[in-house]
């Protein structure tokens, strides 16, 4: 008689010869829906491995490392439920599956932040019965070597376990759902003060010279550590590489904001994770949004005073330049005195905004506020034309904030700035009679108010390389 086994819980392959899965293929986890899903394990070298679910039967054969993948066929049908069945010397029995959309979740301490932690959290966790959400929570882990185990488990989504949830990515998932009436899986993997060279794979960073001063300071220092270039894709991420999923999600930047030096090569870096994820999880050019840095700090009135915050959040925007990415803007929902605001409720919408108006094709969402597009200078005058505008007004009727204008000198004046007929924005400075660049909310914390007609916030944005 064959020997059964159950999954609860069960997060990391075993070295013997029973037939074992990959850490997310675990009770009440969530396939992708309307793709090939890869499933595999560890096995005996040689060993027949057979994998049931919804009516497939797919056979393997386990390799001589012990390895073995099968590949369910695309499922459409998002009503399916059931259990998943591994059988080789042993039987696995997986309970509760769900098909429906799936993403990854990670980033440091922003996207850690539980819900339990977020504005209105009772009211938030009496309303937080959505059984066909669930979220896979990775256990921590830096290592120097990919590892294909890791700690974690899924959880369905209810008011006794959505404290212990992202706050973003559970708001992400819950507008998903409620829009899309699908099941949707989260696999969360993140950690707080976390930088994001620890995040990508060494081997995606190690020769390129630009990252030499990341690089640096870790040199003669041999031990596994959380920010140490490699060490959370190959304890965090990888064990999850090649599951299916439809896309990912990022609120990370903070601890590469110590200096401008590193808030610039963040523009290299962040297209750098990107594609190093997406080339290993070999599912083509996967859906990638994340969330821009949010206003932060005490506000400053000298429009020339240096900001590193607003250079993390360029070579974020910059980075919109790689194909099916998505930025949430989040310049007006920080907090100046706390770097974990508590309003993940607008982050994980606004994350969501984008996938299903860009991702999914849903007409009646807005896609992200104002985000510049060009410019023209007519004498004194900057005329500033921006896209995703339609309604573009100043929030609460109030007159435009956030402008500044500065001449060949390259020093910066507060401007005024109007909303014309045609929707553009013209903005002048008495100081500035021939305005050379302009900036929009170029600062730490800017007041700022420029919105479209679904109060969206426009985008921060220069147009100098000073």
């Amino acid at each position: 008689m064959k020997k059964w086994i159950g999954l609860l819980g069960l997060c990391a392959w075993t070295a013997q010869a029973e037939v074992t899965l990959a850490p997310a293929f675990s009770d009440y986890m969530v396939l992708q829906r309307g793709a090939v899903a890869p499933v595999w394990g560890t096995a005996k070298p040689g060993e027949k491995v057979t994998v049931e679910f919804a009516g497939q039967t797919k056979r393997t054969v386990a390799g001589e490392d012990g390895r073995w993948r099968v590949r369910l066929d695309a499922i459409n049908d998002t009503t399916v439920t059931g259990g998943l069945k591994v059988t080789g010397e042993n039987i696995l029995l997986i309970k509760g599956v769900l098909v429906g959309e799936v993403w990854f979740a990670s980033g440091q301490s922003n996207m850690a932040m539980t819900v339990s932690r977020c504005r209105d959290f009772e009211k938030e966790q009496a309303a937080a019965k959505f059984p066909h959400i669930r979220m896979f929570i990775t256990g921590r882990s830096a290592q120097l070597q990919p590892q294909t185990g890791c700690a974690g488990k899924w959880w369905i989504c209810s008011p006794e376990t959505v404290g212990n949830f992202s706050g973003t990515a559970y708001f992400f998932a819950r507008a998903l759902h409620e829009q899309l009436k699908v099941p949707v899986g989260i696999i969360h993997s993140s950690w707080g003060g976390t930088s994001i060279e620890a995040w990508t794979s060494w081997e995606a960073q190690q020769n390129d010279k630009r990252l030499l001063m990341v690089h640096k300071p870790w040199q003669n220092k041999p031990k596994a550590n959380q920010n140490k270039p490699g060490n959370l894709f190959n304890g965090m991420v990888n064990p999850h590489i090649p599951y299916g999923i439809r896309g990912a999600i990022w609120y990370q930047g903070e601890r590469n904001s110590r200096q401008i030096s590193f808030a610039k090569v963040y523009s290299i870096q962040l297209p750098m994770m990107i594609n190093d994820w997406r080339r290993r999880w070999g599912q083509g050019d996967f859906p990638f949004l994340w969330a821009q840095l949010p206003n932060f700090k005490a506000v400053n009135p000298d429009p020339n005073a240096p900001s590193i915050w607003a250079h993390t959040r360029e070579s974020m925007a910059k980075t919109l330049a790689l194909p099916n990415t998505g930025m949430a803007t989040t310049i007006d929902i920080g907090e100046a005195r706390d770097i974990h605001p508590k309003n993940k409720q607008d982050v994980g919408r606004r994350l969501a905004n984008w996938a299903l108006a860009e991702f999914y094709n849903q007409e009646d969402v807005p896609t992200t506020g104002p985000m510049y597009a060009n410019h023209k200078i007519v004498g004194a005058t900057v005329r500033v034309q921006l896209r995703y505008a339609a309604g573009l007004k100043a929030k609460a009727g109030d007159a435009v904030t956030g402008f500044v204008l500065a001449g060949a000198d390259k020093v910066f004046h507060s401007a005024t700035a109007m909303v014309t007929e045609d929707g553009h924005v013209e903005v002048v400075s008495k100081a500035v009679a021939k305005p050379v660049a302009l900036r929009y909310g170029w600062a730490d914390n800017p007041v700022v108010n420029l919105v479209n007609q679904h109060n969206l916030p426009a985008t921060p944005f220069r147009t100098d390389d000073w």
